[in-house]
């Protein structure tokens, strides 16, 4: 074995090596099977498991480790940095085509959702959005969806805080009414919002998750004359779902434990 240079730090390389013993085959473990699977000895593995433990990586029952959710924390940084939209692409193509409509991704960017990703329908007349487009949260199924997500008191501040407008004649008219649409979209995981923006145009979103984690909404832009509100829930919403749980998996997601999945 080449010699190791001076800066480095031979317990940290054992304390990985400690992690991964743990393998889907071999998920809860002994002291002795850990300490024979990174090849040290047991009163070495034990100081190590117990530490981990206490750090969170680790818990046991007092005979066997096991990985916690933390453990998931030493790749988050890693998964974060793949291009979401990205990842989305295909997915948002795909989805484009089978509704014939257009379909985006978007974040939340403090009051207002960005569009980080866009696919236009098919069909010649279409609604035309960018990457870059910004609209009010309070306005949107994106926004309404993705204030969902957001803690307590999060959404409170949010809703002290939001300045409404009349964009339009059907366009909400208070905050209150607006919580309750949010939380409305919170229990049903999807949310529609109809000519509040703009005439003519009606919006549907659903979260894109990533664990537990709420990372971003996928969106369709629908035409009111050529969609019914009364078929959405049958028609489209069960696709954007499909939609946001394959991007949410491609992205890092733990099929396991994705919501709604």
């Amino acid at each position: 074995m080449d010699e190791q240079p001076a800066y480095f730090v031979k317990s940290v390389e054992k304390a990985f090596d400690v992690l991964l013993a743990f393998t889907p085959n071999s998920p809860r473990l002994t002291v002795s099977q850990v300490a024979a699977a990174a090849d040290m000895t047991r009163a070495s593995a034990r100081r190590f498991l117990l530490t981990l433990a206490d750090l969170g990586y680790l818990r046991t029952d007092g005979t066997r480790f096991e990985l916690t959710a933390r453990s998931l924390d030493i790749g988050r940084s890693y998964l974060a940095n793949l291009e979401l939209p990205a990842i989305a692409d295909r997915h948002l193509k795909s989805l484009a085509a089978e509704l014939n409509e257009t379909t985006s991704l978007c974040v939340l960017d403090g009051a207002d959702v960005v569009y980080v990703a866009c696919v236009p329908s098919p069909r010649l007349l279409s609604v035309t959005i960018t990457v870059g487009t910004r609209f009010p949260a309070w306005a949107t199924s994106m926004g309404r969806v993705l204030l969902g997500g957001l803690a307590e008191e999060g959404l409170q501040a949010y809703l002290e805080n939001v300045r409404l407008q009349k964009l339009t004649e059907h366009s909400i008219a208070s905050p209150d009414q607006l919580r309750t649409e949010i939380e409305r979209a919170r229990a049903r995981g999807w949310s529609m919002v109809s000519q509040e923006l703009e005439e003519g145009l009606r919006g549907v979103a659903v979260p894109v998750w990533r664990g537990h984690d709420m990372v971003a909404a996928v969106n369709v832009s629908l035409q009111t004359h050529r969609s019914p509100a009364d078929d959405i829930e049958k028609s489209v919403v069960p696709r954007l779902q499909e939609a946001a749980r394959q991007i949410g998996l491609d992205y890092g997601g733990d099929a396991a434990g994705l919501r709604g999945a």
